[in-house]
């Protein structure tokens, strides 16, 4: 019994000496190179800076007419609409799939497990936006996202609705609801916990996203956070110090957020899956 308690105790160090090495140490060299001159952080070198260069964020927040600001904005309001679409639009969905069980929603659940694998074809998405006249704007990035995060988003629901007793809604039936009624008063606030989970997936993975913006939502007005640093290694390729303070800047929101709601995240994944 104690060689196991010295064995578990054994790999508990060595994970989190791993876990130093893989996650800390690039974050501790992004950091040390962000707060040096010029110079110093061209060397690439892991050694704390003689003299701290606070102004590296200011100017990367100034450059190009304040570009980091518009990028912040832009990926603010793109990651809103996108949760608050699937929050809902997911929710219903799944909500179907789950309680009913014939062969039609068998080959829907199929369709749009697909979706997992597949990926987003660029060529004719563009068509077809261009074809609407929405191609570059805001309204179509969010409903690509909420396309796109949609199979994952019911799949979570879907785990989690098994768990919820189908009396509840038997009950609401027998006193007069409508199948509506028994969804958005019944169904819907039974789901917090796994609408937790999704919020802080999906804004981390919509807000980090940098494929999709970079080829439907072109343009120096629409940049979002994650083009930022696309744009900044043509501008300023030769200013590391500029750089890793570009993505110190776009890292640290995501990440508080992440390690703040990290206990949530596990709870509702381990929820939905005990459960169904």
């Amino acid at each position: 019994m104690k060689k196991k308690k010295k064995l578990l105790l054994l790999g508990d160090i060595v994970g989190l000496i791993v876990t130093c090495i893989v996650f800390l140490i690039p974050f501790y060299f992004m950091f040390v190179q962000s707060l040096k001159s010029k110079p110093e952080a061209n060397r690439l070198s892991l050694g704390w800076p003689g003299e701290l260069h606070f102004e590296n964020y200011i100017e990367v927040f100034q450059h190009a007419n304040y570009q980091l600001v518009r990028a912040f904005k832009n990926s603010g309001i793109l990651t809103l609409f996108t949760v608050l679409g699937l929050l809902v639009t997911a929710a219903m969905a799944a909500y179907v799939i789950q309680r009913r069980h014939d062969r039609l929603m068998t080959g829907i659940q199929a369709v749009i497990m697909l979706g997992l694998m597949i990926p987003a074809s660029i060529l004719p998405t563009i068509h077809l936006l261009q074809s609407l006249h929405i191609y570059k704007t805001m309204f179509s990035m969010v409903m690509i996202e909420i396309a796109l995060q949609t199979p994952f988003a019911i799949m979570l629901y879907r785990g989690y609705m098994a768990s919820i007793p189908r009396e509840l809604e038997e009950a609401a039936r027998i006193d007069g609801c409508s199948k509506w009624q028994i969804f958005s008063k019944v169904i819907f606030p039974l789901l917090k916990p796994i609408q937790a989970t999704l919020i802080i997936l999906v804004g981390v993975t919509t807000f980090n996203d940098f494929t999709n913006p970079l080829y439907f939502l072109p343009g120096s007005e629409n940049t979002t956070v994650q083009l930022t640093l696309y744009n900044y290694q043509g501008q300023l390729g030769n200013s590391y110090n500029l750089l890793f303070a570009d993505i110190i800047i776009i890292t640290i929101p995501m990440l508080i957020l992440f390690i703040i709601f990290n206990k949530k995240i596990v709870d509702g994944m381990v929820a939905g899956s005990v459960k169904g």
